[in-house]
């Protein structure tokens, strides 16, 4: 079993001598950087780095939900989520869910005050590791900048023109930075410096390597179009890393398959009973209304679940929404239901929990009963099912005063199917057609060749089909088909929002809108509470408490 690094929840406060706040004064810490300029200072200061991971630092801006890795707000506000719940509970969501948000919401504000957290902890120990002259810690450099690298990436995915805070900002306690344009270039100069100096394996699970690494400026690449770039490095992941596919795609969403070669980087979250603070307290609402679990919320939709319909075995990758798969919305689970009876990607029933279809062994989901919503609402009939625990893993989970849960199940920021569809994605867009089919259909064998869900009487509990792409026409169909996989094989994991912005606004409002009206078909009020999708909401408002407290310094993103 490999070593795994836990990131223990820790004070940093009491240690520093600056605060992790952006755009706050400066507390003054117990030790000084002198005194931590040794291996034990700096392995002290790196765990708190790697605890940030987890999203809980300090108040969140008042929002605990909004702060975890895993982004499933933001697949709340793509095509592949529904809030969840009632309208009304957490009301700041479901105002993002219908596009009708302000950079007031709390949710922005915690996210962001998380993210400036991990890079103001990641400078402190390049900070310490700078005053130390006689050891040489530029493998320990490298982790911290692969961290910094990480916490900035999400900045400017979501926000577009972050401040870049380094450490000469951090230790002079200049944290009021402006903001004119993209950190791209700070980025790629940490995953470099990462590259270089990282080692190729780590004893711990959970430590960034040099491939890690490597993945994560290919993916920096594949953002800002650089598709030779990305695609370079990426094949190079592909080819030399030591990286594969999980025979079971279930695999990746285990406590048993935690660490597996298909993780290419974790969140090592941990917890063992009570209110654990290193569990995923920002998905603390994402578990069914039922079977002792809380709260409802992170629910997939319609035109998801429509997606993984299939013809002779492919995506129907521009005809998938005509139609709906069979759904209960609105029927009681006493009531009859006719289930889907037409061909279905087998990857779907591993990441929706639809009714009369086995439910991660915890029995066969029955219907309305385990859905936390009224129907009068804009939840719809599903259940998520990747974020869920198995029946007997959920001894890896802590359970808080009112019922909630803290999973300490692992997060994969980035699993090697990724990799493999992103480096599919610089291909198409190169015209390199081959090589682009050929990673996705890497993918889409092990789907075919996974174990699928069985019905009680050990048949296949619905009617599953999958088959390889023969080839890929021409360039416009290779880059849609390499797309519409990534959906398919990422729903749920906090992708889908920041893949359709990066994609462009005019193409991401075409699928906002599209989705809506698509959606509405089968949830009649969905489409008369939601707001029209703006093209400048491929990037967050950059939130308003972050503008005052900065004096103003701090510009807002356009069109807020």
């Amino acid at each position: 079993m490999k070593k795994k690094i836990f990131y223990y929840f820790l004070p940093i406060l009491a240690f520093i001598a600056c605060s992790e706040e952006f755009t706050e004064t400066p507390a003054v810490g117990a030790l000084s950087d002198e005194a931590l300029q040794n291996p034990q200072g700096v392995d002290l200061l790196l765990t708190g780095t790697y605890s940030a991971l987890t999203g809980v630092v300090n108040n969140n801006g008042g929002n605990v939900f909004a702060v975890g890795p895993d982004n499933w707000w933001f697949d709340v506000m793509s095509d592949d989520a529904h809030k969840g719940s009632t309208d009304g509970d957490q009301l700041d969501l479901f105002l993002l869910e219908t596009y009708a948000f302000t950079p007031a919401n709390p949710y922005i504000l915690g996210r962001w005050e998380a993210l400036y957290a991990g890079v103001n902890r990641a400078n402190s120990v390049i900070s310490v590791i700078n005053g130390i002259e006689a050891e040489d810690f530029s493998a320990k450099e490298g982790e911290a900048r692969f961290l910094r690298a990480y916490y900035n990436f999400e900045l400017q995915k979501m926000f577009g023109n972050p401040a870049f805070i380094s450490v000469e900002n951090y230790v002079n306690s200049e944290f009021n930075q402006p903001n004119p344009r993209p950190i791209w270039d700070q980025v790629e100069a940490d995953l470099q410096f990462a590259v270089d100096n990282l080692p190729e394996m780590q004893a711990e699970a959970g430590r960034p390597t040099s491939w890690t690494a490597k993945a994560f400026l290919g993916k920096a690449y594949l953002f800002q179009e650089k598709w030779q770039d990305a695609f370079n490095i990426l094949q190079d992941v592909i080819q030399n890393g030591p990286y594969a596919l999980n025979q079971e795609f279930v695999a990746n969403f285990t406590a048993a398959g935690e660490n597996s070669a298909e993780s290419v980087f974790a969140v090592q979250f941990a917890a063992d009973g009570g209110q654990s603070f290193n569990g995923n307290v920002g998905g603390t609402l994402n578990f069914p209304n039922a079977l002792g679990f809380c709260c409802g919320f992170y629910v997939p939709t319609q035109d998801l679940v429509n997606a993984y319909k299939t013809e002779n075995g492919l995506p129907m990758l521009d005809t998938y929404g005509n139609t709906d798969v069979a759904t209960d919305y609105g029927i009681e689970s006493s009531e009859p239901f006719t289930p889907e009876t037409g061909p279905l990607d087998p990857r779907l029933d591993y990441t929706v929990g639809r009714r009369g279809i086995e439910y991660n062994g915890y029995g066969v989901h029955p219907g309305k009963e385990w859905i936390r919503n009224s129907f009068a609402d804009i939840s719809g009939p599903y259940l998520p099912k990747k974020n869920v625990y198995q029946a007997g893993e959920d001894v890896n989970k802590g359970t808080g005063a009112w019922g909630q849960q803290h999973s300490g199940i692992n997060y994969n920021v980035m699993r090697f199917s990724g990799v493999l569809l992103m480096a599919a994605e610089a291909a198409a867009e190169l015209g390199n057609l081959d090589t682009a089919l050929d990673y996705v259909n890497r993918v889409r064998e092990r789907a075919m060749n996974m174990t699928v869900v069985m019905a009680e009487d050990g048949s296949p509990a619905a009617n599953y089909n999958i088959e390889l792409y023969d080839s890929f026409p021409d360039q416009e169909f290779a880059i849609k088909a390499v797309r519409f996989e990534r959906r398919l094989e990422l729903a749920m994991e906090g992708h889908r929002y920041f893949d359709l912005a990066r994609w462009g606004a005019d193409y991401m409002g075409n699928v906002i809108e599209e989705y809506v009206d698509n959606e509405t078909s089968t949830i009649p009020n969905f489409g008369p509470k939601t707001s029209p999708w703006r093209p400048y909401m491929v990037i967050m408002p950059i939130p308003t408490t972050a503008i005052d407290l900065s004096g103003g310094i701090l510009e807002q993103n356009p069109g807020y």
